[in-house]
């Protein structure tokens, strides 16, 4: 069957599910539900209160020595009947009476239960679900990772955690749109919607368990106030935050960042680049581009690899990060690579034959303290 690949989820989508209308689902609180439901019960038993009543010469009261059904008799009635209670002091004698109870408030009668306990139970079931669910997640959370604001820039870093690896559960979004909403969770992803320079809001979403925080908002402002925040709550979290302007660079570093991104300096750049040599342009908008041609990946110094020097090994080594330090392959520092070393590399998206990706293979890492 021929499909298409969703490039967001990476899901297959049907070929002829395309044209197809969908919908958005219809989310309402489950109080409104209840609400809704509880009307409906009442205008079953109003009615059925009614029929009764302008049909009360069809019925006896076995309590009443006069046979006479007053309004009062008839809401009694009509209570103990759709409740399945049914003293049968009263009761229908005549044979439209009897027909109305068989094939009209009969039906009401399940029409009543099914609305009354079986949506009360089914609120209560839900919320219960919800808040197992809730406390369940937060349990396991810890070591995740926190991306405040889910569009373009929040949305490719999300695919890149997942395509080296990160689970799904392991990313909580932040973001005050419904939009965003709605995408994060078609996306597989836990939300918390609200505003990320609140503390409360960073607070619920672990910020203060979290490994790393990436902060993506179109706002450099909110971008610089919601880093300090992370910052207060986290000190020891890996923060990496986007600028649109490099003026603000140094600000955002100073608020407690550890990585800045100049969004547009960096897609000027790539313009500039692509202007004066497309092909150079191509090359740099490949090594940015996740599965595809050439990708730039760190990775762990294998055992066999200790001593070498970085341009004789497979993988095309760019820098070596030493002692949390990051090194040019050029410098001096790193001529002979040692155990500890972790290495920058530019090598083929996908493993082939002739160039397999070092490290996938059982081979032993050369890591500090083997």
């Amino acid at each position: 069957m021929p499909s298409d690949v969703d490039p967001r989820s990476g899901k297959p989508q049907p070929a002829q599910g395309r044209g197809l209308v969908a919908l958005p689902e219809q989310t309402r609180s489950p109080w409104w539900e209840l609400g809704r439901r509880l009307l409906l019960a009442l205008a079953i038993l109003v009615g059925t209160v009614l029929l009764v009543y302008f049909d009360r010469g069809g019925y006896r009261d076995g309590n009443d020595p006069r046979n006479e059904i007053s309004l009062v008799d008839a809401i009694y009635y009509t209570t103990v009947t759709l409740s399945t209670t049914g003293y049968g002091d009263i009761a229908p004698v005549t044979d439209p009476a009897r027909l109305v109870n068989a094939f009209v408030i009969t039906p009401a009668r399940i029409a009543f239960l099914v609305l009354l306990i079986g949506t009360t139970l089914e609120v209560l079931a839900s919320q219960g679900r919800e808040m197992f669910r809730v406390a369940r997640w937060r349990k396991n959370m810890g070591h995740h990772v926190v991306v405040v604001g889910y569009g373009t820039k929040g949305r490719s870093a999300v695919d890149t955690l997942v395509n080296n690896g990160l689970a799904r559960e392991g990313i909580v979004v932040v973001d005050p749109s419904p939009v965003a909403l709605q995408d994060a969770h078609a996306d597989g992803l836990a939300v918390v919607t609200g505003d990320a320079t609140r503390r409360d809001v960073l607070r619920r979403a672990g910020a203060a368990e979290a490994d790393q925080v990436i902060i993506t908002t179109d706002s450099d402002a909110s971008n610089v106030l919601a880093t300090l925040t992370v910052r207060q709550l986290n000190p020891d979290c890996w923060i990496v935050a986007a600028v649109r302007e490099q003026e603000n660079a140094p600000l955002m570093k100073q608020s407690g960042a550890n990585s800045v991104i100049t969004s547009s300096d960096a897609v000027g750049r790539l313009l500039g680049l692509s202007s004066m040599s497309p092909a150079l342009g191509s090359v740099m908008e490949d090594l940015l581009t996740y599965g595809e041609g050439l990708e730039v990946a760190e990775r762990d110094l294998l055992v066999s690899e200790v001593g070498k020097q970085p341009q004789s090994l497979p993988d095309q080594v760019m820098a070596v990060v030493r002692d949390e330090k990051v090194y040019r392959y050029f410098d001096p520092v790193v001529t002979l690579l040692a155990r500890g070393d972790r290495l920058i590399v530019v090598r083929p998206a996908k493993e082939l034959p002739w160039a397999p990706r070092p490290g996938t293979h059982n081979e032993d890492r050369a890591i500090d303290g083997d």
